[in-house]
C-alpha cells in the first residue's frame, strides 16, 4: 500500500481542531472514539510546563498529567477567532 501526503484545506484543519477541543470537553470524539484517534502515530504535541510529547504513548502521558490537574474544561466555540 502506497502512502500519500495531501495538504489539508483551512476548513479541514479547522474541523480537526474543533473536534480535538470538543473531545477534551466531552471526554471523547463526536463519534465516541478516543481523542488519540485524531493523532498520527508520530504526532507531536507541545504543552507549556510539560514540554513536547512525541508519539501517542507520550501524548497519552501528557493528557493524563495535565488532565489530572483539571476538574473540567469547556471551550466557547461560538466565539473562537480562527486565524
Amino acid at each position: 500500500m502506497a502512502l500519500t501526503k495531501q495538504t489539508m484545506t483551512d476548513e479541514q484543519r479547522k474541523s480537526v481542531a474543533l473536534e480535538y477541543l470538543k473531545a477534551f470537553d466531552h471526554g471523547q470524539t463526536s463519534t465516541g472514539g478516543s481523542i488519540l484517534d485524531l493523532f498520527a502515530d508520530d504526532a507531536q504535541v507541545m504543552f507549556p510546563k510539560w514540554g513536547i510529547a512525541n508519539g501517542k504513548e507520550q501524548i497519552t502521558q501528557l493528557f493524563t498529567d495535565v488532565g489530572g490537574t483539571l476538574k473540567g474544561i469547556r471551550h466557547d466555540y461560538a466565539n473562537f477567532n480562527w486565524i
